[in-house]
């Protein structure tokens, strides 16, 4: 049995394919980078921590939460229907929001630099 097929429908499922393809590639390049990891949680600790191990410090929590938002966006780029990540990423911004409410009520010198230095708006 053999299926005939013009010039015009492969040529459509060549693109298809392709297109399948390009997703793919971009899902799983995206689901690589979604969490953060321990290396990169590391580096984010020895910059912003106040002494060796301080992970629990408001500068180190913002900081740790600014790159999971930038990671968030990147990927919400890609993939504009996943409501569940846009979700993740509201409560994600709330948290960091308040965190620098309160950093910026209780240390306002680190505060301002802290923001300067991750490059994030004052508009709290």
């Amino acid at each position: 049995m053999t299926i005939r097929l013009n010039k015009d429908k492969v040529d459509i499922i060549r693109i298809q394919l392709y297109v399948l393809y390009v997703m793919l590639d971009k899902y799983t390049h995206q689901e690589a980078i979604m969490a953060l990891d321990s290396a990169k949680k590391q580096e984010i600790v020895a910059k912003y921590g106040r002494t060796e191990g301080d992970t629990g410090s408001s500068e180190v929590q913002i900081a740790l939460l600014t790159a999971r938002i930038a990671e968030l966006t990147e990927h919400l780029k890609v993939f504009k229907k996943d409501h569940a990540s846009r979700l993740g990423l509201l409560k994600l911004v709330g948290q960091r929001r308040r965190l620098m409410k309160y950093f910026k009520r209780t240390q306002k010198e680190a505060y301002n630099k802290l923001v300067s230095d991750l490059e994030i708006r004052d508009n709290i």
